[in-house]
């Protein structure tokens, strides 16, 4: 391989399907190669190019780039990437890329292994793994380390590629790589979510015999793969060392896993001892997060009382945000209290900043599942009172609450007004637009039943298949019936011009 000190920027057609993302177990790895301070100045790069929000059209991050320094402002390789780490938090990776390539065409800085392996991951979540694969083969020798090879292996993994990830962690073992935590983390983390339980433990072995310490992250995951196997003994023992481990800190999360585990396994009193431990580790930022995850829990263990008092500690965590809101509606929901839940929502229509239509939706489905059509119907009027058109999913909620209340007409009037209030995507229930069919057939509108299936094809409710079959239902429908009553609709036509005949035959006469 040709000994390179400058990698040049890749002329890769842009898209924005990649799927790899940069695991949180792995930032340590990208910016390890140096200390990163943030600029003091009010004017630094990053706010410059953080004040566009999403790129417009025209914007370009190369030409904010080529003004900062056309202004004679210094641009160091550490201020480069405390720019590329801001626009990483934010997912702007396309524009981190191009803070990337312009360091090393324009700069004509040197990259460092960290500097190639943050690269090397932006250039896979940008334009896909292929592309990453490709950048790797052409990255010089002397640059391939612990760092980029572990960037591969993160975007392999993250991929769900398990081959190839376990070829790479193969690649770094031999070359005495793989001798921490954070690449093990990779490997369980995948092996997890594909369902490989059964290599877990001989990993955690291996790293046993590597003298490599176990961290959260490690335990974490291995008690999520118990848990979700509902293996009880291989959990409760795996917390009994976590907890006498004097390396391993506990958290908040490992005890509502181990909650989860039981819960799924019946064992509620367990489950709740579990989610009282848990509460007693919630610490400053993470409360919010915490107390919708617990409160969640004590809903599907059926506990009201402790959903409210958790309620209670969130509201002094700060400030409630919207989904807050649906998580409590939701765990009340759960529980059958919809007086309860109704409370909940009239507190939110009290002090919300922004509106969020998935808050009354819930309550409002809740309703018209329960035949409660008033209180349903309530909500709405005081949405659209508010200047909020409710969005399609509310209006056939109430779709359906009438068709099962026995109210056709109602239905379809709901119906109808779901289909108008519907954006590009939305897909209508086909059980909710059959019982319309229905209704109107049985009048015998089969002609309306025709428009309305028309409709629902013109917005793409459901699919044409769908549409082209109903309406050949609806045809067939409309044949037996003028089968059966070979009069059928010219009844009162013939009726006509017999009474015509009969006239103009006394006239005659």
């Amino acid at each position: 391989m040709t000994m390179m000190m400058k990698i040049p920027q890749s002329s890769i057609p842009i898209s924005r399907n990649g799927k790899c993302g940069v695991s949180r177990v792995f930032r340590v790895l990208f910016c390890s190669t140096g200390t990163v301070t943030s600029p003091s100045s009010k004017d630094t790069l990053t706010r410059r190019l953080a004040q566009f929000g999403k790129p417009t059209p025209g914007f370009s991050v190369q030409g904010v780039l080529d003004q900062w320094v056309g202004e004679g402002r210094a641009l160091e390789r550490e201020e480069l990437r405390v720019t590329i780490r801001h626009l990483r938090k934010f997912k702007r990776f396309k524009e981190a890329l191009e803070v990337s390539e312009w360091m090393s065409d324009k700069r004509f800085l040197d990259l460092l292994p960290g500097d190639v392996a943050v690269r090397l991951d932006l250039i896979s979540k940008v334009h896909g793994l292929e592309q990453a694969e490709k950048y790797f083969s052409n990255i010089p020798i002397t640059l391939i380390g612990v760092h980029v090879y572990g960037a591969l292996l993160n975007c392999f993994a993250h991929a769900k590629n398990v081959e190839k990830t376990e070829a790479v962690m193969q690649k770094m073992r031999e070359l005495g790589f793989a001798k921490t935590a954070l690449t093990y983390n990779l490997m369980l983390k995948l092996y997890s979510d594909m369902g490989n339980h059964d290599k877990l433990d001989s990993l955690m072995q291996e790293m046993e015999e590597k003298g490599i310490v176990c961290d959260k992250f490690t335990y974490n995951t291995r008690l999520n793969a118990y848990a979700y196997a509902s293996d009880l003994d291989g959990m409760e023992k795996l917390l009994m060392k976590m907890e006498a481990d004097p390396v391993v800190t506990m958290s908040w999360n490992a005890y509502v896993v181990v909650a989860n585990g039981y819960l799924k396994a019946g064992a509620v009193e367990k489950a709740s001892s579990m989610l009282k431990k848990s509460e007693q580790l919630v610490r400053g930022k993470e409360r919010r997060f915490a107390y919708e995850v617990i409160l969640s829990l004590y809903a599907s263990i059926g506990n009201k009382e402790e959903v409210y008092r958790i309620w209670q500690l969130y509201k002094t965590s700060g400030r409630i945000y919207n989904m807050s809101y649906i998580n409590m509606i939701s765990s009340l929901v759960k529980l059958d209290d919809l007086d309860g839940a109704e409370k909940i929502l009239e507190e939110w229509e009290a002090v919300k900043e922004y509106f969020d239509s998935r808050v009354p939706n819930i309550l409002i489905s809740a309703f018209c599942r329960k035949g409660l059509l008033g209180n349903a119907e309530s909500i709405v009027k005081r949405l659209l009172e508010s200047g909020v058109e409710p969005i399609a999913g509310i209006w056939q909620h109430l779709a359906a609450g009438y068709h099962e209340n026995g109210e056709g007409e109602k239905a379809l009037e709901m119906m109808k007004k779901a289909i108008a209030a519907s954006h590009p995507g939305w897909k209508a229930k086909i059980a909710t637009v059959a019982a319309c069919l229905e209704y109107l057939k049985g009048k015998g509108s089969i002609e309306a039943a025709e428009e309305f299936i028309e409709l629902l094809k013109e917005k793409g409710c459901i699919p044409t298949e769908l549409c082209d079959i109903f309406i050949k239902k609806m045809r067939s429908a409309k044949l037996e019936s003028e089968a059966r009553d070979p009069i059928g609709g010219d009844k009162q036509a013939l009726e006509g011009e017999q009474s015509g005949k009969e006239l103009k035959g006394k006239i005659i006469s």
